[in-house]
């Protein structure tokens, strides 16, 4: 297979393809790998010439790669992150910026940004991510595409590059729900059906942040899961909070990335982008008093929404502020832009539960994701709704 350069979603030192059967669940189908997860003889470099330089090549691939190539899918590359995994943008100061197959002239999302390019070109029939953040679900929306983030935890994330080991997830992309699935299935472990959905919230709050376009872009969606669930119910759920579940999150993440990473930061001296490099010096200054604090509102937080989403709920938000920001858009654009999108992904990430986003509407031309979350262990009931949601009878309904 001849993969095109044209929209940089691969890496260089990656191109390589990797098949161990022929036969299983995945078969026929080929897939990327973010150049954050260990593939067997093929070096890792985390988008960061430095890091590709000071890690020797793994001999071992992930055990997600592993699991998906045990499924009879074919691996034909790794794809561009952003370095260390550490931005939302998709916009990499070293390799570049994969294209937004589906808004040309925008951002496509990070840091899984060359697996959301990937599959969203048909390069790939899925792709492999990482979410810690969002950054599985927030290029799924500005890529027009469906995005899973799972329960922590439930999928092992071993041998993937970390950044703040209490978020990282495993993740995944494909340009239709029914796939979606099937690569679910291959790769969560089986934990027997999923609670009976039999109601829905939606977080006012959350689209109160989000504004009235989006809002307004999104109802037609909120129609169609009222439609197979039954009429939603709604809920406040920070109570006026979000800005600090936002910055509590941004406390406990930078934390952990340089707890994770700061020896090689100091040791190295990697020459990291704009915006990056600004990230590690903050972390590296941090008040461990402030991190406690923010890790009891974590806890809070996470008892919040356990009693706000138990099984068999499922709650309702808009995965982006609003579509992919232009190439152009400045740094601080791109900061205000940033701060709005954590303040809606942070909830899912804070309570590790499971977040699909859907791509169901549009804007101004332009992919817009609405996501589902779901209690803890309920990954299946999120992959079922998008099935149903996909399935010919159902009316789609785009904006």
């Amino acid at each position: 297979m001849v993969l095109s350069y044209d929209i940089g979603a691969f890496c260089a030192h990656g191109m390589i393809e990797v098949q161990t059967r022929h036969d299983g669940p995945l078969a026929g189908l080929t897939f990327g790998v973010k150049d954050l997860f260990d593939v067997a003889g093929v070096p890792t470099g985390a988008g960061s010439p430095d890091w590709l330089a000071t890690h020797p090549v793994p001999q071992a691939s992930a055990p997600a790669v592993q699991c998906l190539l045990d499924a009879g899918a074919r691996m034909v590359g790794k794809t561009q992150t952003d370095e260390i995994a550490w931005s939302l943008n998709g916009q990499n100061h070293h390799y570049g910026t994969p294209v937004n197959p589906a808004a040309p002239g925008r951002i496509p999302g990070g840091s899984s940004s060359g697996s959301a390019a990937a599959t969203a070109a048909g390069l790939v029939d899925f792709a492999l991510g990482s979410d810690t953040g969002g950054s599985v679900r927030l290029p799924a929306s500005y890529c027009g595409l469906y995005g899973m983030r799972p329960t922590h935890g439930r999928i092992s994330i071993s041998g993937a590059v970390p950044l703040a080991p209490s978020y990282d997830s495993v993740g995944w992309f494909a340009r239709d729900a029914e796939l979606l699935s099937r690569v679910g299935r291959a790769l969560l472990p089986d934990a027997g059906p999923a609670a009976p959905v039999s109601r829905m919230l939606v977080a006012d709050d959350l689209f109160g942040l989000a504004g009235d376009a989006v809002s307004t872009a999104l109802a037609p969606a909120i129609a169609q899961v009222e439609n197979l669930i039954g009429r939603a119910g709604h809920a406040d759920l920070a109570d006026g909070r979000l800005t600090e579940w936002r910055d509590a999150f941004r406390l406990i993440q930078s934390s952990e990335v340089w707890e994770t990473h700061g020896d090689w930061v100091t040791r190295v001296g990697p020459a990291f982008g704009p915006g990056i490099g600004d990230r590690f010096a903050a972390a590296a200054k941090l008040d461990p008093g402030q991190i406690e604090v923010a890790r009891r509102l974590r806890e809070a937080v996470r008892a919040c929404l356990a009693d706000i989403v138990p099984p068999g709920t499922l709650l309702v938000i808009p995965t982006a502020p609003g579509i992919a920001p232009l190439l152009s858009s400045t740094e601080v654009e791109l900061e205000a832009f940033r701060a709005r999108a954590l303040a809606l992904l942070c909830a899912a990430g804070h309570a590790g539960m499971p977040q699909i986003s859907l791509p169901m509407a549009t804007l101004e031309g332009c992919p817009l994701g609405l996501s589902v979350i779901a209690a803890r262990g309920q990954d299946e009931a999120l992959l079922d709704l998008a099935v149903s949601l996909a399935a010919p009878e159902a009316d789609h309904g785009r904006a």
